[in-house]
């Protein structure tokens, strides 16, 4: 039997792309910042996530319109929450946090070494109205030696799903899914 859920909390009902830190850099130096609210737009390298004015990283984002989006795997979400509950404005979270920042090829905002994967975007849309930034992926990078590939999934009450079993129906979908992928 259905019960009532207010509606206040349906947004834990609908779980966004994984957890990401999102790297910027400005006349001030880099910072990171965590993002819980991501999602693919297509198959293109074309992604959203959702920010706005009361994240310090978004004034360079804005301004640079650049950053790089690195997806922590599972065995990082203290790093991912401690990241998301400090701001940059007075704590340098590289040095904080023990995050080493590498050059990319397309952007001035560094990847870090310790996630699993990084993706060099660029700042094509901002929709003010709803804080959605929408960025265009110039180049992925994967940690393929990493030992632990699960991604985080917040559920917005401060607790999160982690990635679990990969159930393959690529014959199925195989109409839909484009060539290459």
């Amino acid at each position: 039997m259905m019960k009532p859920l207010p509606l206040s909390r349906a947004f834990t009902l609908l779980e966004p792309g994984p957890v990401v830190l999102v790297t910027t850099r400005s006349a001030t130096g880099i910072n990171v910042m965590t993002i819980s609210w991501t999602m693919v737009m297509d198959f293109t390298p074309r992604f959203a996530l959702t920010t706005g004015p009361w994240n310090h990283s978004y004034a360079a984002l804005k301004q640079s319109k650049e950053c790089v989006i690195a997806i922590p795997a599972a065995d990082q979400i203290d790093l991912v929450v401690g990241v998301g509950t400090c701001s940059g404005t007075e704590t340098d979270k590289f040095a904080h946090f023990g995050l080493t920042p590498l050059d990319g090829q397309f952007v001035k905002a560094p990847l870090i070494k310790e996630c699993q994967a990084n993706i060099e975007c660029k700042v094509v849309d901002i929709v003010s109205k709803h804080n959605i930034v929408v960025l265009e992926g110039l180049a992925a990078y994967v940690d393929a030696r990493r030992p632990d590939k699960r991604t985080l999934h917040a559920v917005g009450d401060g607790t999160f799903i982690v990635d679990g079993e990969r159930l393959n129906r690529k014959r199925m979908m195989r109409s839909k899914i484009p060539p290459g992928v």
